[in-house]
């Protein structure tokens, strides 16, 4: 992964910025996103803001392996905010196209700013500088994963698979577009430039702001994961029908459900996540009715040909696009969400109509969020049944179905392609 070309030049502010966006991370989920529109991030120039966001998202998918190479080089564990200089110097050095004395020379004028590490410039700048003259050995990919979190996938996926998702996520992720049917995917690989993947997401390395790349202006396309574009496949809306979208921000899956021209309402709780959804969309000419309310207390008696429940949750899947997600979590978290999930899924129940259908997914690699989820919607609701997931219809990789029918992507499949995000994706029907 390299850094905008800026990097040498930008100065302390882009780093300071990029310090406050891993605090934030590691405070709390989702702390990355809000930092990101902090006024201290907006104040920046664009090349700052894009260079300060690439030395933290570097920092927080490196954050095992920078920490592993600079014990080699500490005789005792230093200061919190020291350790927090020593990676992002570090960070800067090994994975982003900054030069060694840049790297060095910005992180110890940011140590002679604070009283609490100004006495510890002398070390700061000695471990960074033998780094540079003599290189550690890489840490292996797991290095990158809390260790806890990578028992459990070894344990559920294999450790040859746990280590492909590990590797898979210290890469930058390509870009996926979701389009609408009347854009043409071939022309559009071809502008950006890029390539049209089974199920037809059009993925491309391409970078900077997305609203100056084709078609965005007219409407043909939204950014969407190439994994969050098979639930909507799955559902299948067919000609006529009504579906609702439940936890509907920020919106990739309405978009790809208003698409099929049936009738959609879009339901969520935030209001705030939901303005990314009527952005879009307005500016994709499609249409939806979009509701701001609980999902679970929903006061309204309407039932749907289908519905489509992304249900809220760990994000462990994400973890190409949000490393953060890992770091602000535990297994009281998971729990936890599972009660939700249960919860949902009984709401989401009651409003399908006889011979309809119900797609349960989340962007999470935890088992009690995925399979033992709709293991025991089965055991409390008979009337649905668990329909087999055709892989090659909805663009997932073959090896992504289970025996039981269900689909489980993982970062570790379609390398060869640039990965994809993690998903667990069940259809379920009612008799």
């Amino acid at each position: 992964m390299s850094a905008p070309a800026s990097g040498a030049a930008s100065g302390l502010p882009a780093r300071i910025a990029a310090m406050g966006l891993v605090d934030a991370a590691m405070a709390r989920r989702g702390g990355l996103d809000v930092a990101m529109n902090e006024p201290a991030m907006r104040a920046l120039s664009p090349e700052d803001r894009g260079f300060a966001r690439a030395l933290a998202m570097a920092t927080l998918r490196r954050l095992g392996s920078l920490d592993r190479i600079l014990d080699t080089r500490l005789q005792r564990p230093p200061p919190e905010p020291v350790r927090a200089l020593l990676r992002i110097g570090l960070a800067q050095m090994l994975y982003l196209d900054v030069p060694d004395f840049a790297a060095v020379s910005t992180t110890v004028k940011l140590a002679e700013r604070d009283a609490k590490t100004r006495a510890f410039k002398g070390l700061i700048n000695g471990v960074l500088r033998g780094l540079g003259r003599e290189p550690a050995a890489e840490p292996p990919p797991e290095a990158d994963i809390p260790a806890w979190l990578f028992a459990r996938w070894s344990a559920q996926y294999g450790v040859e698979a746990a280590q492909a998702i590990a590797l898979n996520a210290r890469v930058e992720p390509p870009a996926d577009l979701s389009l609408k049917p009347s854009a043409d995917a071939a022309a559009l690989a071809e502008a950006l430039p890029g390539e049209v993947l089974p199920g037809g997401t059009v993925r491309t390395r391409r970078g900077g702001d997305v609203a100056g790349w084709p078609g965005f202006e007219s409407g043909d396309w939204w950014v969407q994961d190439a994994a969050a574009a098979v639930p909507a496949r799955l559902l299948a809306p067919k000609a006529g029908e009504t579906v609702l979208d439940l936890c509907a921000a920020p919106g990739g899956k309405t978009l790809q459900l208003a698409a099929s021209g049936d009738t959609v309402t879009a339901l969520d709780r935030s209001e705030p996540r939901l303005r990314r959804l009527r952005a879009n969309l307005a500016r994709t000419g499609l249409e939806a009715e979009v509701v701001v309310a609980d999902g679970e207390t929903w006061a309204d008696d309407r039932t749907f040909d289908a519905v489509l429940l992304d249900a809220p949750c760990t994000a462990t899947g994400t973890l190409r696009r949000n490393p953060e997600a890992l770091y602000a979590l535990g297994p009281a978290e998971i729990a936890k969400l599972a009660d939700v999930q249960h919860r949902l899924l009984d709401a989401a129940a009651a409003r399908v109509k006889p011979g309809g259908r119900l797609v349960y997914c989340v962007c999470s690699l935890e088992r009690e969020e995925g399979e033992t989820q709709v293991l025991a919607f089965l055991r409390r609701h008979p009337e649905f049944t668990l329909a087999p997931a055709d892989p090659d219809a909805v663009g997932a990789p073959s090896e992504a179905l289970a025996k039981e029918g269900w689909l489980r992507l993982h970062p570790g499949q379609w390398p060869e392609r640039g990965g994809l995000d993690g998903f667990f994706v069940a259809r379920l029907e009612r008799g």
